[in-house]
């Protein structure tokens, strides 16, 4: 292998660019929505339950302290991780927050961009790109992202795909 191609190889590496801020809100409130739900789900059952068996009071208290605890560090965690980069040659995602995955996708790989917004995601501005390429581990996925800067990666991402030669086979 000569030098040059040894510079220019594509190798797994940190990506460039952090989600949007907006994500630590969305992330915060679709986990406080599980957490409401079991809480109050339990909360009926000690309550309503003549005798409940002992395992419901200490889950309750588990799921109390948990809870907050999860609210406060996962979303913060989660963005200090979260991050993603296109280049010419490449897509990077780093992703996660207890297991991390970095993933990188050669542009010439590429086959499709999809753009998805869930409701959540659309009352707090953001979507999520899903690229899809010819890899038996699946698409690649950038999540928090504004919906305009969502739109801008996609429309870059089509454009870059069709400058590569290649059947992204």
């Amino acid at each position: 292998m000569s030098e040059h191609t040894t510079n220019t190889a594509l190798r797994l590496r940190p990506p460039a660019h952090r989600v949007s801020r907006r994500a630590i809100g969305y992330w915060t409130v679709t986990a406080a929505i599980f957490w409401v739900l079991l809480i109050g789900v339990q909360t009926v059952i000690v309550v309503t339950s003549d005798e409940p068996p002992s395992f419901f009071a200490v889950t309750l208290v588990i799921s109390c302290v948990l809870g907050p605890l999860h609210l406060i560090v996962m979303p913060q965690w989660r963005y200090r991780v979260h991050r993603w980069e296109v280049t010419g040659e490449a897509v990077y995602t780093q992703a996660g927050w207890l297991k991390q995955q970095w993933r990188i996708a050669p542009v010439s790989r590429i086959q499709t961009v999809d753009i998805e917004r869930d409701p959540f995601e659309q009352l707090f501005g953001l979507a999520k790109i899903t690229v899809t390429t010819a890899s038996a581990a699946g698409p690649l996925r950038i999540s928090g992202l504004t919906h305009d800067r969502a739109l801008e990666l996609a429309d870059e991402l089509t454009k870059t795909t069709q400058a590569v030669r290649g059947d992204a086979t």
